[in-house]
């Protein structure tokens, strides 16, 4: 039973969501925050629906209780219908950024319209805040200047509205949330859950003054206010960093995640992100083997690009830049710290460079090719006293060949890199000499 009230409130395990082990929705799966547009709700038009008849729910859930306020006079429904009222109107914001979003940029406002989103955001902070404000000096005025609080029942039903109004928000949310497998709108639908137990604390109100105890209404009406000065706090941070071009910190973990798919990047140099309204810009540096061709440098920076889109989808545009190697990156598999030249070639069956790399496994030759004939082969020969030593180069990723042994000592020799496919077939001699200093 337990369990079941955990997961009712969502403490409990969801499965539903990603199941490769990481969320891909937005910016890594956070949750709802008043006054902040969730990406992964406004990219898509399921979301802007889904945010809809939240809205509608809510609006009519608080104009509900707004009526049972005139008549009863409570403080208590007051600062819960306010709560309402502050849930709802966050649907408009979102709908509004996401309509300017949509319009191409111009020339004055080359990123397009998504800074509106900010300015929307703090504006709905300080009506929260206003709010908040109004409902906390309503409840400590009645507290010193105590007035009657009427018609029990209707109070009570009203709370009861609030709570079935806010559960019926968290029902649709969850399950739009599970259909679209958006870890933002199912927490979303938890956060309108927990709402709802505040809804019935107005109940709890209405029962204190039905037994005698008439200071439980503004008491009541005080915990409410409470909790939405806790919605201001987390709407204004979260609000002010967006607006400062603040990030998640899962966001640039994962483009340091996606780049880990990318076969030839040693290392992620830096990995910068901003939102420009619900869509995510990134600034990436990469340290690659700078010998390989301008063909290869180019697909390593495509297939950057294409995981980042598949691991972020409010990523909008991005920027990578290679950045020089140094000693840190040689354990990834980077040009060797004593390794001789490289030898480039180009002929009608490739475009390459074999070299001597070091990798997690060790010293290993390795050919990196640009526009290979189909189904290519290659081996290294080199030339040694007593015998010739033989390298078949295997492919271990996109236009990459490596040896499956290191070569051996000493890195001064003759070789030869022999090419087939087919009935085609290239025979290369060149020649490997080790910096000075470094002869065995």
């Amino acid at each position: 039973m337990f369990a079941t009230i955990r997961d009712w409130l969502g403490f409990g395990s969801h499965d539903h969501l990603d199941s490769h082990g990481h969320s891909h929705d937005g910016a890594g799966g956070h949750g709802h925050t008043h006054g902040v547009i969730d990406a992964s709700l406004t990219t898509t038009d399921r979301g802007i629906w889904a945010i809809k008849w939240s809205f509608i729910i809510l609006a009519v859930t608080a104009a509900l209780q707004l009526i049972v306020v005139i008549v009863s006079n409570s403080v208590a429904l007051l600062a819960d219908t306010i709560h309402n009222i502050a849930d709802a109107t966050t649907a408009i914001p979102l709908w509004v950024a996401f309509v300017l979003a949509r319009r191409k940029p111009s020339d004055t406002f080359t990123y397009g319209l998504g800074r509106v989103e900010d300015l929307a955001g703090i504006l709905i902070v300080l009506i929260i805040l206003f709010s908040a404000l109004v409902a906390g000096y309503e409840a400590i005025d009645r507290l010193i200047h105590p007035h009657s609080v009427t018609a029990l029942g209707w109070l009570a039903a009203a709370g009861v509205i609030g709570f079935l109004g806010n559960e019926a928000v968290a029902v649709f949310r969850i399950r739009v949330g599970r259909q679209m497998n958006s870890a933002a709108l199912i927490a979303d639908g938890y956060h309108a859950r927990t709402d709802g137990l505040t809804s019935l604390a107005v109940v709890l109100g209405a029962l204190g003054v039905w037994v005698g105890f008439p200071l439980a209404d503004p008491i009541i009406g005080l915990l409410i206010t409470v909790a939405i000065m806790g919605i201001v706090w987390q709407s204004a941070r979260a609000v002010l960093t967006r607006s400062l071009d603040g990030v998640e910190p899962k966001v640039t973990a994962e483009i340091r995640h996606a780049a880990e798919h990318v076969p030839g990047i040693a290392r992620v140099v830096t990995a910068k992100a901003r939102w420009i309204g619900h869509r995510l810009h990134a600034d990436v540096g990469i340290a690659a083997n700078d010998t390989i061709p301008l063909a290869a440098a180019t697909g390593i920076a495509r297939d950057l690009k294409a995981e980042l889109f598949e691991h972020l989808p409010a990523l909008r545009t991005v920027n990578i830049m290679f950045e020089p190697l140094n000693e840190a990156d040689a354990p990834h598999g980077s040009a060797h710290h004593h390794a001789p030249e490289p030898f480039r070639f180009q002929n009608e069956m490739a475009e390459g460079v074999v070299e001597i790399v070091d990798t997690p496994k060790g010293e290993r030759m390795r050919l990196t090719v640009t526009r290979p004939v189909a189904a290519l082969q290659a081996v290294v020969i080199i030339d040694r006293q007593v015998k010739a030593e033989m390298l078949p180069l295997l492919p271990t990723g996109d236009c990459i060949f490596e040896s499956a042994e290191a070569p051996a000592e000493p890195h001064h020799f003759t070789a030869q890199l022999r090419l087939t496919a087919g009935d085609m077939s290239k025979l290369l001699t060149f020649r490997m000499e080790e910096p000075k200093g470094h002869l065995h």
